[in-house]
């Protein structure tokens, strides 16, 4: 690394970061910060706690948002102004710690710039996540769990919170299925594109003939609801049964009726919960659960919204899998979507989905033009 290839370094960042600026529409949304603060001097703010809520975490968002866009502008600046003195004293010593600097920048103005591919009605809202086992057995029901384990971490390293709100014990090893919540800022606009069937190919554990195993799981994303009637549930569509819990909770566990399983009649959607040790706290996360699976086949249903707002969904069904894991005879994650792929497999499976994410997000955005 010369001085000139660093000038060349630093001009094409700053274009990036320009680019980026523009395509952020910074003006519009600092008009929209100002309406949301002066909504919230409202004497009525509070009355409708929801809205607030909402309100409260869009302004919070654009906060962030700008002081993220500010903080890279200072250091850029910074920066500029380094590559020049270095110019005049043509004291090569620090060339290096400021490429660093480079490499550091450009790695946030790439993140910066996902952050402008995040722009549907749901991106900001959390998400619910569902993973099932396929067929398989014992060897699909530890794939449910590496996956969760995946997901916990990703979620981990990005201020995401975790809660588990449904889980089915596999009966010794691994988990049926798993119902989380993902808590936190564009938390359904990172992870909508792991939603479809995930491939496992490994040599299996549970095989005492060392034998390579092809399993499946798939999941399924949806965004919390924000708008408690944006869906609306009819009583007279829904069958609602109880029965003893299988999974945690204390001394209740087996002794009360408090796990809740709601059939939607109209869709055929079955969900359940029951995770908590009350049986209304399992029936309102279960209600949660099912608004926001009626939300993602609404979504579904409107198919130019749907590549605006999900964008490329698969049918959940064995054969169509978004993305491979290979353990053996070779090491290598693909996502069959955007074609994506690295060798470093343990990698993702220890959380770093951001590659995937960051491919999936730039071609369905691509493809929604």
């Amino acid at each position: 690394m010369n001085i000139e290839n660093l000038e060349q370094e630093i001009g094409a960042l700053i274009e990036k970061f320009e680019l980026t600026k523009e395509c952020l529409n910074l003006k519009e949304l600092s008009l929209r910060l100002g309406d949301l603060l002066k909504e919230r001097e409202s004497l009525s703010f509070w009355s409708n706690v929801d809205f607030a809520m909402n309100t409260n975490k869009e302004i919070k968002s654009l906060q962030t948002l700008f002081d993220k866009v500010n903080n890279l502008q200072n250091r850029l600046a910074s920066l500029t102004e380094l590559k020049q003195m270095l110019e005049q004293s043509q004291d090569l010593s620090s060339l290096n710690e400021i490429y660093c600097e480079v490499i550091n920048l450009s790695e946030e103005v790439d993140n910066l710039s996902i952050r402008t591919l995040m722009d549907g009605k749901y991106d900001i809202c959390n998400a619910i996540i569902t993973i099932h086992s396929g067929a398989g057995g014992t060897e699909s029901q530890d794939w449910v769990s590496m996956l969760y384990r995946m997901y916990n971490m990703y979620c981990t390293d990005n201020n995401i919170d975790i809660t588990v709100i449904d889980s089915v014990d596999g009966g010794g090893v691994g988990l049926k299925s798993i119902t989380i919540l993902a808590k936190g800022e564009y938390a359904y606009g990172k992870l909508k594109g792991e939603m479809g069937v995930h491939r496992l190919v490994r040599i299996s554990p549970f095989d005492a003939s060392k034998r390579r195993h092809t399993t499946f799981a798939s999941v399924e994303v949806a965004p919390e609801i924000i708008n408690e009637n944006e869906i609306i549930l009819n009583n007279d569509d829904l069958k609602i049964d109880t029965y003893r819990s299988s999974g945690a909770g204390g001394q209740h566990v087996n002794t009360t009726d408090s796990a809740v399983r709601i059939t939607h009649i109209p869709s055929g959607i079955v969900v359940t919960c029951q995770n908590e040790r009350s049986q209304l706290q399992n029936r309102e996360n279960a209600l949660k659960i099912l608004k926001s699976k009626l939300l993602s086949l609404k979504l579904e249903q409107e198919q130019q919204k749907m590549k605006e707002i999900k964008g490329e969904l698969k049918k959940i069904e064995w054969g169509s899998q978004i993305r491979s894991y290979v353990f053996q005879p070779y090491t290598m994650v693909k996502d069959h979507r955007t074609d994506y792929e690295t060798s470093d497999v343990q990698d993702v499976v220890d959380g770093n989905l951001q590659p995937l994410i960051n491919e999936y997000l730039k071609k369905s955005h691509t493809n929604n033009q």
